[in-house]
């Protein structure tokens, strides 16, 4: 009895021949086609290339992707589409946009702002890093010697390390560069970030007299530099300036004043009943400010938790004029973070001291000014820090919270 047709017979051979073919090429056959994973690419900038990684996924001719802050995933895309391999990705909090082309493995474009665009390309990543192993433990904070533009007299470096695995972040008085990440190649340590803005590259090198060799590479050009341990720096003098001792207001009797109009043109002023008797933040800010991404939701939920007891909020926010006439890049900036505090609209960033006569020293961005219930300025902290600064960030962190509380007369049990 025949139980199948010469037809049918040919036909599960084909099947069988087929399946042991996408055997054979495993899994990830014909993945190729699709750029979604993670590429490890070059930027051009400042003359220099710093290396970072972007994260695409793409269904169809949909597209999103992301940067990394060390490990860790940062500044999602809004919007993107992918044809023809083609990437089109928009990041409407930057204002930014990346294009880019997909051809043999190889993807090569520009990111940026406008025409102001930075070159990018690179390859897939396929494969784990591998750094050399027994990597010499340079990990903690360490202290960077220089004369700032600023008018600082020291940076802080703040390592940490995982065997030869390494993340550093460079702590100025205006916040961190973010996490720069890498580790141990034949006696150097090599880090860098860049999560469509903060582009950095570190070269470290481990001295044989307890200090690091460093070799620092961004928009600005390439410096070198060197890191004491903090003994070897109080020796000399170099001792970082405290975020509140930088900026001040010249005259601490006299209310604190502010009038801009919100993003629906209303004038909001210091006058007004709303701050009457309450404790106000007021942040000096701009969108196209990489410290900004990092104090605002944490501002948001100082606000959440403590608006209740008399906190306000507001962001004096300075932007270059294209997105002071259309704050479309603010809007998306207050939509990512899911802001409620009050946003207004003061400037462009060159204004700044104009605009805000009563502050002294006023050229960090940002700059909070710790208002209390009696309209008067109690504090000012410049800058803000992110995961990257580890410990620091912490205390960062906890000091806004605790001056906050303070000012509310908040009795924690």
């Amino acid at each position: 009895m025949q139980l199948f047709s010469r037809t049918a017979l040919h036909f599960a051979l084909a099947v069988i021949l087929a399946a042991l073919f996408v055997g054979m090429q495993g899994p990830d056959a014909g993945a190729h086609d699709n750029p979604s994973g993670t590429w490890n690419l070059v930027a051009e900038i400042g003359g220099n290339e710093i290396p970072f990684r972007l994260n695409l996924s793409v269904s169809e001719r949909d597209a999103s992707g992301h940067f990394f802050d060390g490990k860790r995933p940062n500044t999602p895309s809004s919007a993107g589409s992918f044809e023809g391999g083609n990437v089109h990705l928009e990041f409407s909090s930057y204002g930014a946009t990346l294009e880019a082309k997909i051809e043999n493995g190889k993807l090569a474009g520009n990111y940026g702002i406008g025409e102001k665009r930075i070159n990018i390309h690179g390859t897939r990543s396929t494969n784990a890093v591998r750094y050399t192993p027994n990597a010499p433990d340079i990990s903690g904070e360490w202290i960077i010697p220089l004369d700032g533009g600023k008018g600082e007299k020291a940076w802080r470096l703040i390592l940490t390390q995982k065997q030869s695995y390494l993340e550093a972040s460079i702590l100025r008085i205006d916040g961190d560069t973010g996490t720069l990440d890498g580790g141990y190649f034949d006696g150097i340590f090599r880090v860098s970030h860049y999560a469509g803005e903060r582009a950095g590259r570190l070269v470290i090198t481990p001295q044989s007299d307890n200090t690091l060799k460093l070799v620092l590479s961004n928009s600005s050009g390439s410096q070198e530099l060197m890191a004491l341990r903090k003994a070897q720096a109080d020796a000399i003098g170099a001792v970082p300036t405290e975020s509140t001792a930088h900026t001040s207001v010249s005259n601490k009797q006299e209310p604190f004043n502010f009038a801009f109009k919100d993003l629906d043109g209303h004038l909001v002023a210091n006058t007004d009943e709303r701050f009457r008797g309450k404790v106000v933040l007021v942040d000096v800010m701009g969108s196209w400010c990489p410290k900004r991404h990092d104090s605002a939701p944490f501002l948001e939920a100082l606000y959440r938790k403590y608006g209740k007891d008399g906190l306000e909020i507001i962001a004096l926010d300075f932007e270059p004029g294209e997105f002071l006439t259309n704050p479309k890049r603010v809007q998306a900036f207050i939509r990512r973070y899911d802001l409620t505090y009050t946003f207004l609209l003061a400037g462009e960033p060159k204004e700044a001291v104009a605009k805000i006569p009563q502050a002294s020293n006023l050229n960090a961005w940002p700059t909070t000014f710790f208002i209390g219930r009696d309209g008067l300025v109690k504090s000012v902290h410049v800058g803000f820090t992110s995961p990257g600064s580890g410990p620091r960030d912490v205390l960062t962190r906890a000091e806004f919270e605790n001056e906050v509380v303070a000012l509310l007369g908040i009795v924690r049990k």
